[in-house]
């Protein structure tokens, strides 16, 4: 297996597991923070550090997607392919703060009996970074690796579409969400991150699959082509 392959099933399997974390983290504990009172339900500590670890796994396979795709993308383009990794870094950030929040309320929670006040400031601490991670951050990396996948036929461009259409799309549904125009959980959220959702399934597909298309100079590699440092080829 040439180094690109091996690139290209280990930057699809943690898109894959991206998708797998922030489901099952959002099966465990989003109910668990979506009370009237904005506060943890009473008894949900265990489930919500379960999330808590689902939100810490994605965090690494966010950041690793950034890290794989990295020596690739930098042959179309340096400054887009630092923009990517350390997007996916800002975006794991952002992700972790939210996970932080959550562990900082169960800590109350057990310390205290109860977290009184503190239990809707972290939830919305919460919240917010749930909107600026997995929704902005998240629809401005979809939109910068979908076009350098569509510049470089990375992968077929009616994947590379998907992001391109999804990536400004969540971000106008945060956008929306923010100034009141429908919740986060929603059906035009839901509806909104369904072509972010499609685009790194048959990213992740594709490239455990296949691999990089023809664009990516792995070709000319397996040809035993070697570029000299001024960027000769012999």
């Amino acid at each position: 297996m040439s180094p690109d392959r091996r690139t290209a099933v280990a930057a699809g399997s943690l898109f894959l597991l991206t998708e797998a974390a922030a489901i099952a983290g959002a099966i465990l504990y989003r109910p668990l923070l979506g009370a009237a009172d904005g506060r943890l339900a009473q008894g949900a500590d265990t489930q919500a550090l379960l999330g808590a670890l689902c939100e810490m796994v994605l965090v690494v396979a966010v950041a690793g997607t950034g890290a794989a795709l990295f020596p690739v993308l930098r042959r179309h383009g340096e400054g887009l392919a630092l923009g990517y990794a350390f997007g996916r870094l800002l975006e794991a950030a952002v992700i972790a703060l939210g996970v932080v929040a959550v562990l900082a309320l169960v800590t109350l929670r057990r310390d205290a009996g109860t977290a009184d006040g503190a239990d809707a400031a972290l939830v919305a601490v919460h919240d917010w970074t749930f909107l600026l991670g997995p929704n902005i951050a998240l629809g401005l990396n979809t939109l910068l690796l979908a076009y350098l996948a569509y510049r470089a036929r990375l992968v077929p461009r009616f994947i590379a579409v998907l992001g391109l259409v999804g990536g400004p799309l969540i971000c106008a549904s945060a956008v929306a969400v923010v100034f009141g125009a429908y919740a986060q959980l929603s059906v035009a959220g839901a509806v909104a991150a369904l072509p972010v959702f499609a685009w790194e399934l048959g990213l992740a597909g594709w490239l455990i699959v296949r691999g990089f298309g023809p664009g990516s100079g792995a070709a000319s590699r397996a040809d035993g082509e070697v570029a000299d440092p001024a960027g000769v080829r012999r």
